[in-house]
């Protein structure tokens, strides 16, 4: 199923092009956003949702017209913006059956589909403080609860993480993939942090100065390499050595090896080095691409 499309999408200021003949599709999943500050990404959610015309070409989003139905479209989907938009004054609570009803629920349902939602996001207990007393992962939680009070069919969710601690980035990321695996709403969530990306989302586009450079599966973007990856507790530099002298092409990342597979025998090798110098290995596998890896390639060849 096609969540969202766009052909020939084109967003221009007075200075700048934010979008330049964007054409990209995705489908049901979590669809990972991707590019650096200033991408076009924010840009995109924003016309997809009819919030801002664009100057050429055309979108759909559920296969409605944002140009024309743009309230048929805010009422299918929730959108989590970037920037800090919550009242300090009022509770989640508040905010969020405000926001049920802003949807179009009735207030008894409001109620009831709030207090679902925020339980789902882990701020049941904290839910009838000020939001002016929360953290920033709690303040992310809000924005969060509010997207999917409505139940939509797909969510956009611009730079979730902002802000947040790695413990919190955890837990967000977890929240993100719980929406898209248990819940069945499909996700459009964009970062700069490709590494989050490679975590949660089934697909990943990634365009740069308003322009397509990839749209893959995850699975494309990381797939194999002639490489192992190698863990050990300690010893990595010995290890390395050991190979290194048995004729293995070896790069040290930290307490990661990574080992060239020159012929099938590389895997014998790397187990028996492993063993003569009595090391706790941690992990041994194929080695894959990162999508960063593959961005840089993606940008050098621009």
């Amino acid at each position: 199923m096609t969540i969202l499309a766009t052909e020939g999408l084109t967003k221009r200021f007075p200075r700048v092009t934010a979008l330049d003949r964007l054409t990209v599709t995705a489908g049901s999943g979590v669809t990972g956003l991707v590019g650096a500050n200033g991408a076009g990404k924010s840009t995109l959610i924003k016309i997809l949702l009819g919030l801002l015309p664009p100057t050429e070409g055309s979108a759909t989003v559920l296969g409605l017209n944002p140009a024309t139905q743009a309230l048929d479209i805010r009422r299918a989907v929730g959108y989590m913006p970037e920037h800090d938009c919550l009242p300090p004054d009022v509770s989640a609570t508040e905010f969020t059956v405000h926001m049920a009803q802003m949807s179009g629920l009735p207030r008894s349902a409001a109620r009831e589909r709030a207090a679902d939602t925020l339980r789902h996001v882990g701020l049941y207990e904290e839910r009838y403080r000020p939001i002016g007393g929360y953290s920033t992962g709690m303040r992310q939680r809000v924005k969060l609860a509010q997207a999917l009070v409505h139940d939509p069919q797909m969510v956009f969710l611009d730079e979730p993480t902002n802000g947040l601690d790695p413990q919190g980035r955890d837990e967000m990321l977890a929240l993100i993939r719980r929406i898209g695996a248990e819940f069945g709403i499909s996700v459009v969530v964009t970062s700069h942090l490709l590494g989050e990306l490679e975590r949660v989302c089934d697909h990943v586009i990634v365009i740069d100065g308003g322009r397509l450079l990839r749209s893959s599966s995850i699975g494309e973007f990381t797939q194999a390499t002639q490489s192992i990856t190698v863990e050990v507790e300690e010893g990595q530099q010995p290890l390395a050595d050991r190979l290194t002298a048995a004729g293995q092409q070896v790069t040290v990342h930290g307490r990661l090896l990574t080992v060239a597979v020159a012929s099938p025998g590389t895997f014998d090798i790397v187990r028996d080095a492993v063993c003569d110098l009595d090391l706790c290995l941690v992990r041994l596998e194929q080695g894959r691409h990162r999508i960063e890896d593959v961005f840089r390639e993606e940008m050098a060849n621009v």
